[in-house]
């Protein structure tokens, strides 16, 4: 017979680290489950782990969450439990806050590199056999418009304004002389032409969700380039498509997109002025051991009955500054 708590951990192709896991095994039950059997894991179970942070199954085998009082996402994101069972109800939320900022700020400065240097010409020419002088952009003076205020935002600001750049942000609360981004606005249409370089990390919510439209596109530089950190869903895909075939903007960075995974035959993929990842921005080596490290750390806090960190506020969808 089971004894003590159950733990639900919701994986996908692999499973966290047993070794990490002990000090939860020691204390709890542990049901491993991936999408096809949540329904059945989750009965009875008082906390789960989504260790598949990317899932879509907790709103389908929901009805079966007799007794859950916490969820914890191995992710910064919580926008796939935001559903209205869970906003509504007394489930407590968490998320893996700060684990990976700096990975995400230097995946941002990469692409930024790449687009003033023009790394992906060059590797071009190159594979052509072909050696031809040209001339490239400095990124120092450049300025760029972070769109969400949160830590990976500052992390992002930091890093860039250590490059020489000029960092704004847009965010929920306008304010003058912050320490990260300078100044911060409100209005991101407002904000938007006087920026080189648009970095999307704001978090997805009801508010958010397809905020980079036509409008949106068409407010920036023609030589601007945009990079999505964020969520796919924070951008209109037809619109951002339209912008760059008809030079609205100069290219796009895109980590996420909208839909994931990308279709084959999406035109996204044959744009020359477009640089796509698979939604890895922030998978440095040694970032599966941390989401399992910061779930036990909060397990910890869980059973002593101590106030768990990085709680979502679920009015906002993410944990508030």
């Amino acid at each position: 017979m089971e004894q003590g708590p159950i733990i639900t951990v919701l994986h996908g192709d692999s499973l966290p680290d047993d070794d990490l896991m002990a000090p939860v095994r020691e204390r709890a039950v542990v049901r491993y489950t991936d999408a096809s059997g949540l329904s059945t894991a989750l009965r009875g179970a008082e906390v789960l782990f989504v260790y598949d942070f990317l899932t879509r199954a907790l709103p389908g085998a929901w009805h079966a969450a007799d007794a859950l009082r916490w969820i914890h996402m191995g992710s910064t994101g919580v926008d796939p439990v935001m559903f209205p069972e869970v906003r509504a109800g007394d489930v407590v939320v968490t998320n893996t806050r700060g684990l990976f900022d700096s990975a995400i700020a230097e995946y941002v400065l990469g692409q930024i590199l790449c687009f003033a240097k023009d790394l992906p010409g060059s590797l071009r020419l190159q594979q052509s056999g072909v050696w031809r002088h040209r001339e490239s952009e400095r990124i120092s003076g450049a300025t760029v418009l972070v769109v969400g205020t949160g830590p990976i935002g500052r992390a992002i600001a930091r890093l860039l304004r250590a490059a020489g750049m000029t960092v704004r942000a847009v965010g929920r609360r306008a304010r003058a002389e912050d320490p990260d981004f300078g100044t911060v606005g409100v209005d991101l249409h407002a904000e938007l032409p006087g920026a080189d370089y648009v970095v999307a990390i704001a978090p997805l919510t009801p508010q958010t969700r397809n905020m980079f439209d036509a409008k949106a596109f068409a407010a920036m530089k023609p030589h601007a380039r945009f990079v999505n950190v964020g969520r796919g869903e924070l951008v209109v895909t037809d619109d951002l498509v339209a912008a760059l075939r008809d030079g609205s903007i100069a290219g796009a960075a895109l980590d996420v997109v909208d839909p994931e995974p990308l279709p084959a035959r999406h035109p996204l993929w044959q744009l020359p002025n477009v640089m796509i990842t698979p939604h890895n921005s922030g998978d440095f080596m040694g970032w599966r051991g941390g989401i399992v490290t910061a779930f036990v750390e909060n397990f910890e806090n869980w059973i002593a009955d101590r106030p768990l960190d990085n709680v979502v506020d679920k009015e906002l969808g993410y944990v508030p500054g």
